[in-house]
């Protein structure tokens, strides 16, 4: 009763295992961003129906995948090709569609390992909407996509285990900065008043995916954003408890915060050019 969704782009050493972990589905589909290696050939050697895309940000691809890939099954559930369906996810998940009652979409939690430890605690946070009516379903942002529900949300039990280093710490530097150079785009895109920040929603909305897209928003506002970043998951959301793996994570993410600050004064300062010329 439930279709599964994959989004992949050289994927080939992750995909194996994650296709692995969701084998209980009659219906799993690659939407593949023309990948070089070979992920198309795992994925289809595994029997998953694959649909090659060019990337052009994360929203508008998930979007595409869920108005125009042919589901077979009214409930989708959505994976990255680095995670995991724990087998007690996967029995909860189908236990909630089967009497979903009036959800559209229900949230999983998910793990994050960083070398072997689970970071438990430094998390921004381990909830995400992953399945879901496709028709009810909706992202919004360039980049960590909010997901929009047309309608009552729920909670499963179990975890989506996540290995987001699995290619090393270089190729997750890498790829985050690629999603710095979107982070600063959007946030661009938000001050010309296209995507308005409500601090009313920051602090009311409640709507817990609305409610965190406003609160992003807050947070760029906010001066010293790599340090505030590095206190918050490290000191505030208890990360030190996760060891050394946790201070890792947490300077890792300051890091990634400090490129978006950069690359947005940087694109700031060439539309201020533009205009003036």
């Amino acid at each position: 009763m439930i279709s599964v969704l994959i989004l992949t782009r050289n994927e080939e050493r992750s995909l194996p295992g994650c296709l692995a972990s969701v084998a209980w589905s009659d219906d799993v589909h690659v939407l593949d961003s023309m990948s070089t290696d070979n992920t198309v050939a795992v994925a289809t050697a595994a029997g998953a129906k694959v649909t090659q895309r060019e990337f052009d940000n994360w929203s508008s691809h998930q979007n595409w995948a869920l108005r125009n890939l042919p589901f077979r099954h009214p409930w989708v559930f959505y994976l990255d090709a680095d995670e995991l369906v724990a087998p007690e996810l996967r029995d909860a998940m189908q236990q909630a569609v089967a009497a979903p009652g009036d959800a559209v979409a229900f949230r999983v939690q998910r793990r994050d390992f960083l070398h072997g430890t689970w970071l438990k605690h430094v998390q921004t946070t381990p909830f995400y909407l992953r399945l879901f009516r496709p028709e009810k379903m909706r992202y919004e942002r360039l980049v960590n996509p909010v997901s929009i529900p047309d309608g009552a949300t729920g909670q499963v039990e179990g975890f989506l285990d996540h290995f987001p280093f699995s290619k090393g710490i270089g190729a997750w530097i890498a790829r985050h900065n690629q999603y710095s150079q979107l982070e600063a785009e959007q946030i661009v895109v938000n001050r010309t008043g296209q995507v308005p920040f409500s601090l009313r929603s920051a602090l009311f909305e409640p709507d817990f995916h609305r409610r965190r897209y406003h609160q992003k928003e807050l947070f760029y506002h906010l001066p010293m954003r790599p340090l505030a970043k590095f206190l918050a998951l490290y000191i505030a959301k208890r990360g030190f408890l996760d060891g050394r793996a946790g201070f890792t994570y947490a300077t890792l993410q300051a890091m990634y915060e400090y490129m978006i600050v950069l690359k947005t004064r940087e694109l700031q300062r060439t539309s201020s050019r533009c205009m003036c010329e």
